[in-house]
């Protein structure tokens, strides 16, 4: 696979976006990283040391699920800039009366290589300007053995947003997001093995167009290049609350929309090096080989 940045994402407003986004964790990436969080009840391994990818936007909610889960492992806080990372760990910090339990999380920018057994990325990899170079990261981190936990949305997500706009002649209201199938592809390409992908739909209700579009820009941003490029004006916005209140309105009087969640997990194996006439191996690879091809003990 060709290393191609997405099509339908300006990276210079996804580079915004993170200097902007809300210090806060969306009540859908919340309920998103609870249904993720109890699929590792199937997953034997319990990691001596995990990392949280971006707690503050991905759910710090989420970090309680994860610290009683593996209460006896170390964890890494993964925020940039740090300052993101040392104000989740105040607002996760334990009692004082607890905190003998189990490790303390460490905020850091960057998680050493191979220093990790989990790596958890809720609801971020949709809005990465180069995915690619954000899996290499994971898998990086991430020790032989290891496993990744991610969730992001899919390309069904806002679908009844999308066909309004479409109809009304105006620019679209998000980026596309990418098919499940085609963050499988990507995995396997970074060196990842047996990854296994899922998604469900979640519709969310609203009672007005005001609490509609207040949430959506909680969740996060426009990252079309063809988004419209300048401020738009008090008629325009009051045209598109009349066009929502009429187009999304269900049944019940309130206002839906379809989000398309994406759960994938993957792991990364021992390398597996082919020796050329010259060939050159890391000292960290070398030993993952040596020790994966040592007989067991009696």
């Amino acid at each position: 696979m060709d290393h191609e940045l997405p099509p339908t994402i300006d990276p210079a407003a996804a580079a915004r976006w993170r200097r902007v986004a809300p210090v806060q964790s969306p009540w859908l990436h919340e309920e998103v990283a609870r249904r993720m969080e109890d699929r590792l009840q199937w997953i034997r391994l319990a990691p001596s040391a995990w990392a949280h990818w971006e707690p503050v936007r991905g759910g710090l909610q989420a970090q309680g699920l994860l610290a009683r889960r593996y209460p006896d492992s170390e964890c890494f806080l993964v925020e940039t800039p740090i300052a993101r990372a040392q104000n989740a760990l105040k607002s996760i910090a334990k009692p004082w009366w607890r905190r003998w339990q189990g490790p303390a999380a460490k905020p850091v920018q960057a998680v050493p290589q191979g220093a990790v057994q989990m790596l958890w990325a809720n609801m971020a990899l949709h809005m990465a300007a180069d995915p690619q170079a954000l899996i290499a990261q994971w898998h990086e981190a991430l020790a032989t053995d290891g496993f990744l936990m991610f969730s992001c949305l899919g390309p069904d997500t806002l679908r009844e947003l999308r066909a309004l706009y479409r109809s009304l002649g105006w620019p679209p209201p998000a980026h596309e997001f990418t098919d499940m199938h085609d963050w499988g592809d990507m995995l396997v390409h970074a060196g990842f093995a047996e990854p296994v992908m899922d998604m469900e739909r979640i519709t969310l209700s609203w009672e007005t167009p005001q609490r509609l579009l207040a949430e959506l820009r909680e969740l996060g941003a426009n990252l079309h290049p063809a988004r419209f490029a300048a401020l738009r004006g008090r008629d325009w916005h009051a045209r598109l609350e009349a066009q929502l209140a009429q187009a999304l309105r269900g049944p019940d009087g309130r206002l839906t929309l379809t989000f398309e969640v994406i759960y994938g997990h993957a792991l990364k194996p021992a390398p597996r090096v082919k020796m050329a006439a010259q060939s050159a191996v890391s000292l960290r690879d070398m030993r993952a080989l040596l020790q994966a091809d040592r007989p067991p003990r009696a």
